[in-house]
C-alpha cells in the first residue's frame, strides 16, 4: 500500500477514533472525537468525509452509528495491531493508568544532565495529562526500564507526552 500523507489535523483525529474505537469496539460518534481533542463537531465531520475518500474510515448509519476506522487507518498510523500487547506498568500522579497502554518511548538529550527528556507514545487517551503531573513508566517488559518525570508537554497529533526526566532506572546486570 501506498503512503498517505495526512494532514495534522486529520492525524489528530484519526489517531483519536482508533484510541477511542479501541476501547469500545463500537463506532465511535463524531462529538466523542470532539470532545475528545478540543474541536468542532462540524470540523471532525468534514474531515471524515476526507478520511471516508482516502478509505481510512468507515461510516455507521443509524442511532448506534459514527465511525469506525478502517485497517487501512491503522496502517497510515503505522499502528502494528498486535492481539495481546505487553501491559506496561504506568502511574499518573501515583495512580495506575488502566485504560492506557504505552506503544513506545523515545529518550533525547540523554547526553546531558538537565535536560533529558523522554516522549511517551500513548495507546489511550492523553487528555487528563497537564504539565507538571508526574508520570512513572515501566518496568517494560524484557528490559524492565523504569522512566520518571513530570509533564513537560503534549503532542495530541502523535498522542505523546513529553516528559522531563528526573529518573531512569534499569536493572544493574543484563538477564540471560
Amino acid at each position: 500500500m501506498a503512503s498517505i500523507d495526512l494532514t495534522p489535523s486529520q492525524q489528530t483525529i484519526l489517531t483519536a477514533l482508533t484510541n477511542l474505537h479501541r476501547d469500545s469496539e463500537a463506532a465511535v460518534k463524531g462529538e466523542t472525537i470532539a470532545k475528545e481533542i478540543d474541536r468542532n463537531p462540524g470540523t471532525i465531520r468534514n474531515q471524515m468525509q476526507s478520511l471516508k475518500a482516502l478509505q481510512l474510515v468507515k461510516g455507521v448509519p443509524g442511532p448506534k452509528g459514527g465511525y469506525k476506522p478502517t485497517a487501512a487507518a491503522y496502517e497510515a498510523l503505522d499502528i502494528q495491531e498486535l492481539d495481546q500487547p505487553a501491559s506496561v506498568p504506568f502511574f499518573h500522579d501515583d495512580d495506575r493508568v488502566t485504560d492506557t497502554n504505552v506503544a513506545e518511548i523515545d529518550l533525547s538529550n540523554v547526553h546531558h544532565p538537565q535536560k533529558c527528556r523522554a516522549e511517551i507514545h500513548l495507546r489511550g487517551s492523553i487528555r487528563d495529562f497537564h504539565e507538571g503531573d508526574t508520570v512513572i513508566v515501566g518496568p517494560t517488559p524484557l528490559s524492565d526500564l523504569i522512566v520518571k518525570g513530570t509533564v513537560d508537554g503534549k503532542d495530541t497529533t502523535n498522542n505523546l507526552l513529553i516528559l522531563n526526566l528526573k529518573e531512569i532506572i534499569a536493572p544493574a546486570e543484563q538477564k540471560e
